[in-house]
């Protein structure tokens, strides 16, 4: 039964992405096509947190490479401690989709125990010494660091995967915050199956991990670019490397088509101040800042800074406000996902690998 409810979820999912449409495999151009089926083969699925991006062919390619090359390629750190980092710093994020999905995957690869001390934030009681630092570590990533520098848990071999997947879900966790509901799973799932349908979900995505995930094969999707400097820590893996340069160049393109000038300076030059911190329920400060854009920005200033260090505030008002300056959902995932990759690229620039 649960797994015949899960089928079920996974065929609907799609249509609980909020604000947008996502394209469908029938229909789609060529780079949602070829994103998609990439997807369904390596995940198991077709995760809703990537098909959100397909109104915007160049984020989409990029959101799928920043996942899969990091987290799912084979590579020299196990699945299950990437699959720990990944739901580590989704839990350090408030992003309950993404705790929970990865939660469930990380309960398949290494056991309930474990995915259960994640999920709590309970990481002192992980009993694998080197998962548990890892999953402190990743906890904590987004903040920027004070006091004395502290070495990373794991090697500089290993940095590539270990510190590409915490900056990936960085920037995951704000797209998912928008878009997507607080659980994969249907409001209307009975509370007495949501656990068996989780423990099927988890079983069925970790299943994957046995099978081989060729590093690089993402990379045709989108033409070479320099890495920037801030994600210096890639460059021991030629496939990270190569995703992370080509992702970060097709969501700045994306961003020079859609974000204003003025828009893109106001939230770097919040940025350079910022400490990691999502921001309280108070929308004061960005009020204040918008004032300050011409008056055709402002709803797009708006966006920019709440998805950028307060997504849980972006609701339908903001969402409307921001069709008004720019209608399409082409424009609001290139914004949005423009944000989201701003926000990572500086908790990117902080992390310690010290190694």
């Amino acid at each position: 039964m649960a797994k015949s409810l899960l089928q079920k979820a996974l065929r609907r999912s799609l249509d609980r992405i909020k604000h947008v449409t996502p394209a469908r495999t029938g229909g789609a151009d060529d780079m949602v096509t070829r994103v998609y089926r990439q997807a369904e083969r390596d995940f198991g699925m077709l995760a809703p947190p990537v098909a959100l991006h397909s109104p915007a062919p160049g984020p989409l390619a990029a959101s799928w490479m920043m996942l899969r090359e990091p987290l799912l390629a084979d590579g020299q750190v196990s699945r299950g401690a990437k699959e720990a980092v990944a739901a580590a710093v989704s839990l350090g994020n408030a992003c309950p989709y993404c705790v929970t999905v990865h939660s469930a995957t990380l309960s398949g690869l290494l056991g309930g125990p474990t995915a259960a001390a994640v999920t709590s934030g309970d990481m002192d009681s992980i009993a694998d010494p080197d998962v548990r630092a890892l999953a402190q570590w990743a906890r904590r990533s987004g903040m920027r660091p004070d006091g004395r520098p502290q070495d990373a848990p794991f090697s500089l071999e290993q940095a590539p995967e270990i510190a590409g997947v915490a900056v990936s879900f960085h920037y995951v966790n704000r797209m998912v915050d928008i878009f997507l509901d607080d659980s994969p799973l249907p409001p209307a799932l009975p509370t007495l199956a949501r656990g068996g349908v989780l423990r099927v979900l988890g079983r069925f995505i970790s299943a994957t991990a046995g099978h081989p995930h060729q590093p690089g094969a993402s990379l045709e999707l989108l033409p070479a670019a320099p890495l920037p400097p801030e994600l210096w820590w890639a460059a021991g893996s030629p496939h990270i490397a190569e995703a992370f340069a080509r992702a970060s160049a097709a969501i700045e393109a994306a961003g020079h088509t859609h974000v204003p000038t003025p828009v893109r300076t106001a939230l770097r030059s919040r940025l350079a101040g910022w400490d990691g911190r999502q921001l309280g329920l108070s929308r004061s400060w960005v009020e204040e800042e918008v004032l300050a854009l011409p008056a055709g920005q402002q709803a797009s200033g708006r966006l920019v800074l709440l998805t950028a260090l307060a997504p849980f505030q972006v609701d339908q008002s903001v969402i409307d406000a921001f069709g008004r300056e720019q209608p399409g959902d082409q424009a609001l995932i290139a914004t949005t996902s423009w944000a989201s990759m701003a926000a990572a690229r500086q908790i990117a620039s902080w992390l310690q690998i010290s190694c």
